[in-house]
């Protein structure tokens, strides 16, 4: 280590594995930005030199002017949840101003995202969230109506409010469990939207066939440097203006990763984006 050089903390992985391969140090080097990797003040949607760390360089075609109006923890739940949101909804979806969508599993970032976004477009929101608290979060981010997930006939509740016409648009956070109910809510030409999925799941095919619907996955790092610019643009737009407002969920401090990403797969819901703070 070179004399007088800064030191940073940070997560380094050496191994495939589970949480347990996050490992803390405390003498890394801090990166120094080349050239087109800005020292401004921004938000990514991914870095060069990794994000789980006090210093980040990332080149400057994945960073955006984060607002003065947003704090650096606001910032953090910014790159992934709400550039999915937008490229599934907008992008995937293709989603029209007056149809309705139905965020399956809205209080994490990016079902709080999706619903800010939708709102603010114009769709007719509902959401699902497991608790209360869920619930009144997505609510209070756009959602006109908000079901219980947990409740054995929740599916029946969407139905009676949606009527025979259906749900237009689903964004699916869970599709291992919820697909084949999604299926049989949507409306004539409606898409289900897969954002997460953490197994199979066994569907009858013959459910897509009477009202030619679709079902389509989300990656968001698929998307090209233009599309990127695009969500940017519009999503800055957003901050300006005042419908987007990153929602916090649980904190933890750099050294508590591994606990974040054990939490993370044992939870059974989420409230607001999860953040490492330094």
């Amino acid at each position: 280590m070179a004399t007088g050089q800064k030191l940073m903390r940070a997560i380094r992985v050496f191994e495939f594995g589970g949480p347990d391969v996050l490992k803390f140090q405390s003498d890394i080097a801090v990166p120094i930005p080349k050239d087109h990797q800005k020292g401004d003040r921004v938000f990514t949607t991914g870095t060069i030199s990794g994000g789980y760390a006090e210093f980040a360089v990332a080149a400057d075609d994945t960073v955006y002017t984060l607002p003065e109006k947003l704090d650096f923890r606001q910032g953090a739940a910014l790159g992934v949840p709400y550039f999915t949101a937008y490229r599934a909804l907008l992008h995937s979806a293709r989603a029209k101003a007056g149809e309705s969508v139905l965020v399956h599993g809205a209080s994490g970032g990016v079902g709080l995202a999706a619903c800010q976004i939708a709102r603010a477009y114009g769709l007719k929101v509902l959401g699902t969230a497991g608790t209360e608290e869920g619930k009144n979060i997505v609510l209070r981010n756009g959602a006109h109506e908000v079901f219980n997930h947990r409740e054995v006939n929740y599916i029946d509740k969407i139905k009676k409010s949606v009527g025979e016409k259906g749900i237009n648009i689903i964004l699916e956070m869970l599709a291992n469990v919820n697909l084949s109910n999604d299926l049989n809510l949507l409306s004539y030409g409606g898409r289900v939207i897969i954002v997460g999925s953490r197994g199979p799941i066994e569907i009858n095919p013959r459910d897509t066939m009477a009202k030619e619907s679709s079902i389509i996955g989300v990656a968001m790092y698929s998307s090209t440097q233009e599309e990127f610019r695009q969500f940017a643009a519009a999503l800055q737009a957003g901050m300006e203006v005042g419908w987007l407002k990153p929602v916090i969920g649980s904190q933890y401090p750099l050294e508590k990763a591994v606990q974040a990403h054990e939490n993370i797969i044992h939870s059974s819901g989420a409230t607001g984006k999860m953040i490492l703070v330094m």
